[in-house]
This record gives structure tokens, C-alpha cells and sequence, in this order.
């Protein structure tokens, strides 16, 4: 028996006319275990969310030394390490580079699609248990952030949660680069300027430069959306100056894990499985956030698996074997 990846053509509603004119209609790997188009069972479901700049899309890329997703879950599944599941990856990029998986008025309303519509429709396409208990979500990086904050706040859609490497602890993972983009927003004109010419990187020997400038301005456009500005978001910096601005870098932090988690404790707490692991040579400094999340989580009360080792912050997508074995014990029997 072999697996399948199914790839849906879905038609998003939620993203319709979205401010960045990005596409409604996203293409979404589907992984079925093999056995599946030969009986009636019903499976548990995850959802993988990608990093920043990916989509579900990139997660079937062969690449040397490494496995695809696909790859991976026929080997786990083939040990015995992971209970035959479904598994989809969904297409949340934006013009911008991301969506944080979170609604903004900037760049769309990606946590609704996930939660209004794509979950309801691969319930009632596949043959799922649609119940918390038997569907997790997880991701590495920004597609870690997104499941944890979906796992916050929605835990009667995800009763599983697997975080790889998420970012948490803002004054660290974003303030150490603001500089950066002050540097870029200087060097490609301004911020005006810089959008009007997105997505199309500046020739190659400003590429880190440029790449380090969209990360900031796409998290503004996530964390501090403002219909009212002209852009449609608002920087937590005066692009002069370099100022804070406090109000502004407030608003990002009513998006950080660290400072948001005691308000969904309870939710946190009807987890059946919060998992979350870094590499302690993180690049953007996300160690340090997990650390800090993981002492607020023991203040609480509040149940975890947290796991250090010895890496960075990419190519650490052998830290799936772990995650998917974590979830795969925690579904129900």
C-alpha cells in the first residue's frame, strides 16, 4: 500500500478581494496514509503551517539530504513511530510573504479561513475524526507561531499542538532587526517605495538586506494593521528616527505568545498535547522566547513537553519525527 497526496484547488470565500489582491484560490496538499482509498477507516488530521516566505506547496519539494513531508510520513508510518493520519498543508502566503496565520485588515483574514473554512471542508471531504481530540496542529518557525496562537485560541478546533522554533518573545525574535529594516527602508527608498516595487527582491548584492527589510514590514502588516494609514499598517518605528513608537509596539505584543498567555490559560490547559521545542543556537533568538514561555506555562500550571537540542534555526525539519510521534501518542485510542 502507498500513500497520496491529493491536491485541492480551493476556493476561499474568506479570501475574496483581500487587500493585498492576493489569489483566492489556493492549491493544498492533502497527504493520505496508505490504506486509505481501500477501506472505511476514519484518521486523525494534522495541519502543517509553513515558515515565512512558504506555502503548503513547499513542503513536498525534494531536496538533497532531506526528506518531503510525504517522504517522512511514509517512513514514520512504516516504523510504527506514527499512526496512519491525514495530513494537509495549507497555502497562507501573501504578497508580503506571510500571514502570521492571523486576521489583519492589511493583508486578509487567513486565521478565518483556516478555521471557517478549510477545516469544515477537508471534515466533510475526507474521512476525518472531526472532534479537537483527534486533530493538531503544528509548524516551524512562523508556521510554529501560527500553532501555537490557533491552539490558543481555538482549542475547541485544535486539541493538539506542536510548536518548532515559533516566534515568541518579540523584544528579542524582531526589535534586534529593526535596525536592519531602518537600513533597507533607507536604502530602497522608503517605505512607500519599497511596497510599490514588492514583491521583486533589489538586485543580488542587496538581497539579505532586502529580505531582512520585508520580514519587518510584513510582521507590521500583521501585528499593526491600520485601515486609516495609507499603506494600511503602521511601522513600530519612526523610519527616520528610529524611534519606538510605544503605542504601535504595544499592539504587536498583544500578539506575542509570551505576553498573551495567561488570558488563554484555560484554553492551554484542554490540550491534550502542547509541544514545543528551539534549537539552542537559534538565530533569532527563539530559545530564549520558548524558555520564557515554558516558565510563564510552569506558573500556571499548565501542562507541556518542552526540548532543547543542539541546532539552529533552519534546516531543522528532522524535528518533525519528534513532533508527529509526540502528537501520534496523544491522539485518543
Amino acid at each position: 500500500m502507498t500513500s497520496t497526496v491529493v491536491l485541492e484547488n480551493f476556493e476561499s470565500r474568506v479570501l475574496g478581494n483581500n487587500p493585498l489582491r492576493d489569489p483566492a484560490v489556493r492549491r493544498i496538499p492533502v497527504y493520505l496514509p496508505p490504506g486509505y482509498e481501500n477501506g472505511n477507516q476514519r484518521y486523525p488530521t494534522a495541519y502543517v503551517l509553513s515558515g515565512f516566505t512558504g506555502r503548503g506547496l513547499q513542503l513536498l519539494n525534494d531536496t538533497a539530504w532531506d526528506e518531503p513531508l510525504p517522504q517522512r510520513l511514509d517512513r514514520l508510518i512504516g516504523q510504527g513511530s506514527l499512526r496512519p493520519l491525514i495530513v494537509v498543508m495549507p497555502d497562507c502566503f501573501t504578497r508580503y510573504g506571510g500571514s502570521q496565520y492571523i486576521n489583519s485588515s492589511a493583508t486578509g483574514r487567513y486565521e478565518d479561513h483556516l478555521i471557517q473554512e478549510l477545516v469544515p471542508h477537508i471534515d466533510s471531504k475526507y474521512r476525518t475524526v472531526p472532534e479537537p481530540a483527534w486533530r493538531a496542529v503544528l509548524g516551524k518557525s512562523s508556521g510554529g507561531y501560527g500553532a501555537l496562537v490557533l491552539g490558543m485560541r481555538h482549542p475547541e478546533v485544535f486539541g493538539l499542538v506542536a510548536d518548532h522554533s515559533g516566534d515568541k518573545y518579540f523584544e528579542l525574535c524582531y526589535k534586534l532587526d529593526f535596525p536592519k529594516c531602518l537600513e533597507g527602508l533607507a536604502k530602497f527608498g522608503g517605505l512607500a517605495k519599497f511596497l510599490s516595487e514588492f514583491p521583486h527582491p533589489q538586485p543580488r548584492p542587496h538581497k539579505k538586506l532586502w529580505a531582512d527589510t520585508a520580514n519587518i514590514v510584513c510582521m507590521a502588516a500583521c501585528y499593526s494593521p491600520n485601515p486609516g494609514s495609507l499603506l494600511g499598517f503602521d511601522l513600530p518605528f519612526d523610519e527616520a528616527t528610529g524611534e519606538l513608537d510605544p503605542h504601535v509596539w504595544a499592539r504587536w505584543l498583544e500578539h506575542d505568545p509570551v505576553h498573551i498567555v495567561q488570558r488563554h490559560a484555560e484554553a492551554l490547559r484542554s490540550l491534550r498535547l502542547l509541544y514545543l521545542d528551539c534549537g539552542n543556537r537559534d538565530e533569532f533568538c527563539m530559545h530564549y522566547g520558548t524558555r520564557i514561555l515554558v516558565r510563564r506555562l510552569q506558573e500556571l500550571g499548565i501542562a507541556y513537553f518542552h526540548e532543547e537540542y543542539d541546532d539552529g534555526h533552519f534546516g531543522v525539519q528532522y524535528r518533525y519525527d519528534r513532533s508527529f510521534t509526540m502528537l501520534s501518542e496523544a491522539v485518543p485510542t
